[in-house]
């Protein structure tokens, strides 16, 4: 595998890497929001707002939660043991030893937002004596990367899983960004996010650089199996289903009316966001499979052409 072009952080990693340079930070009792607004339909829709708005802040502290849950699931189920089989060699191809050390580097980095998560999940609970409800046991990626390795060959399993979580770690920058610049949250919080976001740009340079890596040294028919993957995992990775469950569980638990308890369903079951070109997250995957190369090659452009602009289909 040629690494010539392959650009390590790991001086960078020594200076800047959040578990080497921030303090703890704790959250504030004041009148700031938890968690913001416009990532909660819920608390915006018609009935709510009509209804029953003195649940609002019940429902962010309870979205907050599961937001945390989710990045705890991630970091440590899913973007830790890819990093980590590619740093001890046991992934499918082997990486050179630049890389695997890198990978070590996002696996220190992912445990530590993972306890950082969990240390404003406790924080939370005292500050607001609200307990979390069930939360879930998955997120989307836990369900796309299976979906998508059960299209290819065993041998391609691995690669399919670099792509899935190159591309969750690309767009997980661009959600974590738009938290970190919300005024209405309390500072400690977007503090929090800053401080994920300055570790995933680099992991998503990292993991950018990686899927060029082996999409260059992956063969005609590799491309082209992988290809076919490609749009069943967007298909389950963008899909807004968990979020709808959690959503019509958290609605089970507010002390409301049966007819107000029955339209907010329906206008939590109505929220859909189709996944086409103008999902709001496509644009950030497309760059992201163009800058490592993999968008280039014919078979993917027309597996994924209905993601892309008309001006790209061609691509």
């Amino acid at each position: 595998m040629n690494v010539v072009n392959y650009r390590s952080f790991a001086d960078d990693w020594e200076r800047r890497a959040t578990i080497r340079t921030r303090p703890r930070r704790l959250l504030e009792d004041d009148n700031k929001l938890i968690f913001p607004l416009c990532r909660q339909p819920l608390v915006l829709s018609a009935t709510f707002l009509e209804q029953c708005p003195q649940w609002r802040d019940f429902v962010l502290v309870q979205s907050f939660y599961k937001f945390i849950n989710d990045v705890v699931i991630f970091e440590t189920e899913i973007v830790d043991k890819t990093a980590r089989n590619i740093a001890k060699n046991r992934f499918s191809p082997p990486f050179p030893l630049a890389c695997r050390y890198d990978a070590m580097t996002v696996v220190v980095d992912e445990d530590y937002h993972a306890l950082v998560a969990l240390d404003f999940l406790q924080q939370a609970v005292e500050m607001t004596g609200i307990q979390p409800l069930d939360l879930p046991g998955q997120i989307e990626l836990s369900r796309a990367l299976p979906a998508a390795q059960a299209q290819v060959p065993a041998h391609l399993h691995d690669a399919v899983e670099l792509i899935g979580v190159a591309i969750a770690e690309n767009t997980v920058t661009h959600d974590v960004a738009a938290f970190s610049k919300d005024d209405s949250v309390k500072s400690s919080i977007r503090g929090l996010m800053a401080d994920h976001l300055f570790d995933e740009g680099r992991h998503a340079q990292f993991w950018t650089q990686l899927v060029r890596l082996y999409w260059q040294s992956a063969n005609p028919h590799e491309r082209d199996s992988i290809a076919q993957a490609l749009p069943v995992f967007l298909e389950h990775y963008l899909t807004n289903d968990l979020q709808k469950d959690f959503d019509l569980h958290l609605i089970e638990h507010l002390e409301i009316s049966a007819d107000t308890r029955l339209a907010l369903r329906h206008e939590v079951s109505a929220l859909d966001f189709p996944i086409t070109h103008q999902h709001p997250l496509i644009g950030n995957i497309m760059s992201l499979l163009r800058h490592s190369g993999v968008l280039q090659t014919p078979s993917v452009a027309r597996a994924l052409s209905s993601y892309l602009p008309a001006a790209g289909r061609s691509a």
